[in-house]
């Protein structure tokens, strides 16, 4: 438990020392939350679909706590290039428990980063819309978490079989983003054809986001529970293997 205690420590204060990386990490949900809101807001309306922004900003929550989860996942390479990664390994502690730490720190930053987002969200125009928000805002807080965990094993899962950034774009590209476009973040889940619909049932942030609208605007696609549990089942699975394969890397 020490050890898990320590990753965890060192993960979050690395966060709370980087100024410049919390600034920074909330500059592309803002624009999109401002730009497809307002930009998009008026086609969402005229098509009977109420406000946009309130549908938009637990998909940008979502997307912050993706990005975020990834990221500290993936700054394991960083760790390998200078050593730190080497320093931690060889020390008589279980490798487990050395990645349960890292992975639970890096899913309470990608949360607390989602709590950023979620108060910046008011201030374009979002509201919650439940008879209980406090009740309903913890229960955002649980489904953001589940995100970050998920998302922040699958990024150390993955880092454990890279050793340098030279990998890192395709990441991007085949990993975060179609993970995100085709989660229903930014689009509703009705009235979609038959392979559209199938590609956001397979993508595990789909059910992250709909956990997500169904906590602070009840307007979920799939049962509070399904999402919930899918969510869980996946942490468990992505977690499983991602230790797997951080026990398996060389130093």
């Amino acid at each position: 438990m020490t050890t898990i205690y320590i990753m965890w420590l060192r993960q979050v204060k690395r966060y709370l020392r980087s100024k410049s990386r919390i600034i920074g990490s909330l500059g592309q949900p803002i624009l999109y939350l401002f730009a497809l809101g307002y930009g998009l807001g008026q086609v969402f309306a005229r098509a009977g679909q109420g406000n946009y922004i309130e549908f938009l900003a637990p998909g940008i929550i979502g997307m912050s706590v993706l990005f975020t989860s990834m990221f500290n996942g993936v700054e394991m390479i960083w760790d390998r290039q200078f050593g730190f990664l080497k320093e931690t390994l060889v020390a008589p502690v279980s490798r487990f428990n050395i990645m349960l730490g890292r992975v639970l720190g890096g899913a309470t930053v990608a949360t607390l980063q989602g709590l950023i987002v979620f108060v910046l969200s008011f201030a374009a125009g979002f509201r919650l819309q439940m008879h209980n928000p406090v009740l309903y805002f913890f229960l955002a807080i649980v489904f953001m978490f589940l995100i970050a965990l998920l998302f922040t094993a699958l990024g150390t899962a993955i880092a454990s079989m890279l050793t340098d950034f030279q990998g890192f774009q395709l990441i991007m590209s085949f990993v975060i983003m179609p993970t995100y476009f085709l989660s229903g973040a930014i689009f509703p889940l009705v009235g979609l054809p038959k392979l559209m619909s199938f590609i956001t049932r397979i993508d595990p942030l789909t059910y992250g986001v709909d956990g997500l609208r169904g906590a602070l605007t009840a307007s979920n696609h799939f049962a509070l529970s399904l999402d919930f549990s899918i969510l869980v089942i996946l942490s468990l699975i992505i977690l499983s293997a991602g230790s797997y394969l951080f026990s398996k890397i060389q130093i």
